[in-house]
């Protein structure tokens, strides 16, 4: 049997679409200098904000669903849960110094408890016998493919079958690439990250780059989450399911030498390397199963290795990344 690549293509991309979401947040946080490893934390709380929104509206409209409300709610709710994260990690990081390594571990954990917490407890309300929540109704209009999707053959099948959000997580990213190297803000951004006392002697106001590219980041990331339950998820929300997708987003940060333009194929490639378990037969060798699941991250370490043998200036992260600054030692 050959390799299907027609329907492992659209795989591949669907798995990668919330990595590169994170990534692209955490590229625009990492650009400030601060290095938030809460990333998997706040993709977790993401996506149960958007469950919190849209299970209440479904609740409320019963059956009929507005399409815009549908979309929007749940948008918002999942913006609105990744901001307060955001705001919370740069509350603790920027305004109060602490560490940024041990902030970032301690809010992915704390994303997750949260987003357990209250998933249990909407399962609760539900009277389900399953521990998960099923908002179909609220994800067949974030599934909705492109037109020409069934019958355009396989240039349908492989551009035009994703949902709108695998499609902005695309004009986002290339969006952020355009603002971090073609406009004066993503100047700045770039300077508080590299040499914060350059930027502040320069007039930047570091603390406000600091907290506007976390908090915009984080709901960016927040926003894969969401994708994660309502499209790739078809809208079941289960505690624990996410895996280690938020960690594979940072991986992908390091992989893409802090490009987010990069990362839009580099996403795919993950998703693709997530999966390709699935593809290549290995019969019932569940060892061999389990070397393949490592191939994302091997690539990343080769990838990390090659990156630090070169010592190019341009491959290497911001300067200040992970750490504080502080104004009077200016």
């Amino acid at each position: 049997m050959g390799f299907d690549f027609i329907s492992f293509f659209p795989r591949a991309v669907i798995q990668g679409i919330p990595l590169l979401f994170g990534s692209t947040g955490e590229i625009l946080t990492e650009k400030s200098g601060n290095l938030n490893l809460g990333i998997p934390g706040i993709m977790y709380v993401g996506g149960i904000s958007g469950v919190i929104g849209a299970f209440f509206y479904e609740r409320a409209a019963g059956g009929t669903l507005n399409p815009v409300l549908a979309i929007l709610i749940p948008i918002l709710s999942s913006l609105l849960g990744s901001l307060l994260m955001g705001l919370l990690y740069c509350f603790l990081t920027v305004t109060l110094r602490a560490n940024q390594n041990v902030t970032g571990l301690a809010m992915t954990t704390f994303g997750v408890g949260i987003g357990n917490f209250f998933g249990g407890s909407l399962v609760k309300l539900t009277n389900s016998d399953v521990p998960s929540i099923a908002l179909t109704n609220t994800s067949n209009f974030f599934k909705t493919s492109m037109p020409g999707a069934t019958t355009t053959g396989w240039f349908g099948e492989m551009f035009l079958s994703y949902g709108f959000l695998a499609y902005m997580a695309v004009i986002i990213a290339l969006g952020a690439s355009y603002f971090l190297n073609h406009t004066r803000s993503g100047l700045h951004l770039r300077a508080v990250g590299e040499s914060p006392n350059t930027a502040d002697a320069a007039g930047v106001n570091v603390a406000r780059y600091k907290y506007a590219a976390t908090c915009i980041g984080s709901m960016i990331a927040g926003l894969g989450g969401l994708y994660y339950v309502m499209d790739y998820a078809s809208g079941v929300w289960a505690n624990d399911a996410f895996g280690d997708r938020g960690w594979l987003a940072i991986a992908l940060v390091i992989f893409t030498v802090w490009r987010p333009n990069v990362g839009v194929l580099a996403s795919f490639l993950f998703g693709g390397l997530y999966i390709v378990h699935m593809y290549i037969p290995s019969g019932m060798n569940l060892a061999v199963k389990e070397l393949y699941k490592m191939l994302p991250y091997v690539v990343t370490i080769i990838v990390l290795v090659i990156t630090s043998m070169r010592n190019r200036r341009e491959n290497q992260p911001p300067a200040s990344l992970g750490l504080p600054y502080f104004r009077e030692e200016r």
